[in-house]
């Protein structure tokens, strides 16, 4: 799921912020995706028998330990909270943030609802290793999140992945919420929810995209340190991480 941005200030504008790029449907075999990658021998024999049903090969459901769940974090901005995607609830307006063109660019799932819809319920559908969900601030819905499994994903193939790593994808949907540090604080915030409510995960994990100079500012400026250049398909990514050991001196 390579992430890239728009290029307005603070790494904040519509694009997503470590968001993702969905290859367009004709584009056939040999496109990567996070529910495509299936489980390798040695990635499941450093898993602890809590990743699997009964210790086998099929990863549970709840590899992501419950989001929804997860308590409210204060920011600058006011309470945040992630909570998990509803296709009936929130299809359109998801799909509405989609057909924003700066948005378009960069997620390529703009056209009618069943575009959106379709990427929404393969997550939702999927074996629980990427979880689509809203980022509500104050009540509000405003923003979009992909928190998925790195360790499990595509990526994984791109760089030195350790087991519970942990990806995050996010798009700001309204112009109004974009610019003003509002990506920095919600990076922020949603980092370090992965991190109090996923004890086994060490690091936080983005890709976005080398050139989107505002991103790469965005995650450092939440905390994140700039980790390697990666070649990741139709883009060169930043390879950016949130550790725990570090978490509280950021």
């Amino acid at each position: 799921m390579p992430p890239t941005e728009s290029s307005t200030s603070a790494g904040t504008g519509p694009g997503p912020v470590g968001g993702h790029v969905q290859p367009a449907p004709e584009s056939g075999a040999g496109c990567e995706d996070t529910l495509d990658l299936r489980l390798p021998g040695e990635l499941l024999s450093l898993l602890s028998p809590d990743d699997t049903e009964d210790g086998g090969a099929h990863p549970r459901e709840d590899l992501l330990d419950e989001p929804a769940h997860w308590r409210a974090a204060a920011t600058p901005l006011g309470s945040f909270r992630l909570i998990p995607v509803s296709v009936e609830r929130d299809l359109s307006l998801i799909s509405g943030w989609m057909n924003d063109p700066a948005v378009a660019a960069f997620w390529e799932l703009s056209g009618p609802e069943p575009v959106t819809g379709t990427h929404l319920r393969a997550q939702l559908d999927g074996d629980g290793r990427s979880i689509p969900c809203l980022g509500v601030l104050d009540g509000v819905p405003m923003s979009y999140f992909e928190i998925y499994r790195a360790d499990l994903d595509p990526l994984a193939r791109h760089y030195p992945a350790r087991p519970h790593d942990t990806g995050i994808h996010l798009l700001i949907g309204g112009v109004a919420d974009r610019g003003r540090g509002v990506g920095t604080a919600l990076l922020r915030a949603a980092a370090g929810l992965i991190l109090d409510h996923r004890p086994r995960c060490a690091r936080v994990v983005a890709e976005p995209d080398l050139r989107n100079t505002p991103s790469v500012s965005a995650f450092l400026s939440a905390g994140f340190r700039f980790s390697a250049e990666v070649d990741l398909p139709g883009k060169r990514a930043a390879l950016m991480l949130r550790e725990r050991t570090l978490a509280r001196l950021l």
